[in-house]
């Protein structure tokens, strides 16, 4: 088991609440995509899986560990199996990309080698690697500040890839990209889970780019699940009960043009 959700709830600070009586469960290798409208909690249940949040309500289960239930050092154990790609990614802005992308195994290394690395890299070749396998390779001593948006998400994901976590949580991991690039880097993070087994969370705007990419889609609405489905058997009625509140527009990248209705067909040959 990769992780497991039991009638989580979440309330922030603030009184918001952001998840009411989750049940969610993925098993080692599985890639799953969260959609659903802005504001439906879909960064809560990432931050909940990352161990940054701690659930008000039920019980979660993270890489067999109940994250708070755990000592300091076992949480810290933990988080380094973990890889999180932010929308934003939170990355100094005086920060080298080397520096940025070799803090993926911080967690990993002891703490001698992790303050070294920040004055010396220590591991230059790897953090090439990772940056030539998000087109990057040029920007390895660029600083942070010097980089575009989109560029900054794809140092984020190379970062992931140089840690090589366990369970990897992607949150619009490619919101700043051009459809193309988008699709392209979302295969990317597909195919680098799927070649070390590894658990993929990701939530997308795009319904195409996930419907297109992911077996298994949890839509998400109002901090609840609406559905649980192979990709298969997500129908267009489904995507628009999920959006309602969007109005009648879904929200695609033009990856898949006919998307919906290659939907619609399939649905309507059941």
């Amino acid at each position: 088991m990769s992780f497991a959700l039991d009638g989580v709830g979440l309330i922030h600070a603030n009184g918001f609440v952001a998840l009411k009586g989750v049940t969610l469960k993925a098993e080692k290798g599985e890639h799953i995509a969260l959609i659903g409208p802005s504001g439906a909690g879909k960064t809560s249940l990432l931050s909940l899986l990352g161990t940054a949040l701690q659930a008000t309500a039920g019980s979660v289960t993270v890489l067999n560990f109940a994250p708070f239930l755990q000592s300091t050092g076992t949480i810290k154990s933990l988080r380094a199996r973990i890889g999180t790609v932010h929308q934003s990614p939170p990355i100094p802005g005086r920060q080298r990309v080397v520096t940025a992308i070799l803090a993926g195994k911080l967690g990993q290394w002891p703490a001698w080698k992790s303050l070294a690395s920040l004055i010396y890299p220590l591991d230059i070749p790897g953090a090439q690697a990772a940056l030539e396998r998000v087109d990057l390779a040029e920007k390895l001593f660029a600083r942070c500040d010097q980089l575009s948006g989109g560029q900054l998400q794809r140092v984020g994901i190379a970062r992931v890839l140089y840690q090589q976590p366990e369970l990897i949580l992607a949150d619009e991991p490619v919101s700043a990209l051009d459809p193309t690039l988008a699709l392209a880097t979302i295969r990317l993070l597909i195919a680098d889970a799927a070649a070390r087994n590894a658990t993929l969370v990701t939530s997308l705007h795009a319904v195409d780019l996930a419907l297109g990419n992911f077996s298994r889609i949890v839509g998400v609405k109002a901090g609840n699940i609406a559905f649980d489905l192979p990709a298969g058997e997500v129908t267009v009625p489904l995507l628009h009960d999920l959006y309602a509140s969007e109005g009648e527009e879904l929200p695609v990248q033009a990856h898949e043009p006919n998307f919906l209705a290659q939907a619609n067909t399939r649905n309507a040959c059941r």
